[in-house]
């Protein structure tokens, strides 16, 4: 599995995001991790792939291990090759590369003979970019672009995949289709770390989930478990009981405040 195991992280020296943070995303599972802006969701993703560096953050204590062996020494392009591949939060594609060459970038880590094989499964995946596979990334919809950030990060064949809020800014239609490719992307083999806001459909395809408030988790829980928590419920879903709103918040505020102390 992949696992980070109690990891503190800081920014410039200074700043101390993430607090003894400890989850795991074992072999052929999506796992769900929620949180508000800010928590440091992309924090712990960062920790895993080596790009905190880049972000003047460094883990002071605490291990990411990967089927065992430790990760967190590695940089970025020995994390893809061991097997995890990214997806970063607002797609980050080359809008002045063609379709097929920010494929072929994705590719640039894979051994020899990789690439035929990678752009194959992509463009069975996503037909549409098959369609436009010769045409510049940045005109491509904002779901068109979001899956080829996906894509990319898929040409390395990774064992698992991080994935940083890619419902973000889609139209619904759009949500609904990047959900069923993760769940079909989860089917063909490769573990998913799932980063969301959106908590409904995050916990839909997840098996697990971890809620992080503050650099804390703060839940651990079964996906359908935290699908049935009140307080998930109410605060990431916008649900809750008639006629109990009053005591609910208290009770929110309460409990809010046991998570952070």
């Amino acid at each position: 599995m992949l696992a980070v195991e109690n990891l503190e992280v800081v920014y410039e020296d200074v700043v101390l995001v993430l607090k003894g943070v400890t989850l795991e995303v074992p072999r052929g599972q999506v796992v769900a991790l929620l949180g508000a802006n800010g928590a440091g969701k992309t924090t712990v993703l960062r920790a895993i792939t080596g790009l905190l560096g880049v972000h003047r953050g460094s883990i002071t204590k605490g291990s990411v291990r990967l089927d065992g062996a430790a990760i967190d020494h590695l940089d970025a392009p020995r994390v893809v090759a061991a097997g995890v591949g990214q997806v970063m939060e607002g797609r980050r594609v080359f809008a002045e590369f063609t379709v097929e060459e920010n494929l072929r970038i994705g590719a640039h880590t894979a051994p020899g003979g990789a690439l035929r094989a990678g752009l194959d499964r992509v463009f069975t995946l996503f037909p549409v970019l098959a369609d436009r596979r010769i045409q510049l990334a940045g005109y491509l919809s904002g779901g068109e672009q979001q899956m080829l950030a996906i894509g990319r990060a898929l040409m390395t064949e990774p064992a698992y995949l991080l994935l940083d809020e890619p419902s973000l800014g889609l139209a619904p239609l759009m949500v609904q289709r990047i959900r069923d490719l993760i769940v079909e992307i989860n089917q063909q083999g490769t573990s998913i770390l799932l980063v969301e806001q959106n908590a409904a459909m995050a916990l839909s395809i997840a098996t697990h989930g971890y809620v992080l408030e503050n650099g804390k988790i703060v839940m651990d829980k079964p996906a359908a478990a935290l699908l049935d928590d009140e307080d998930i419920r109410e605060f990431y879903l916008g649900l809750r009981e008639e006629g109990a709103a009053s005591f609910r918040a208290v009770k929110h505020y309460k409990r809010r405040k046991r998570w952070l102390s």
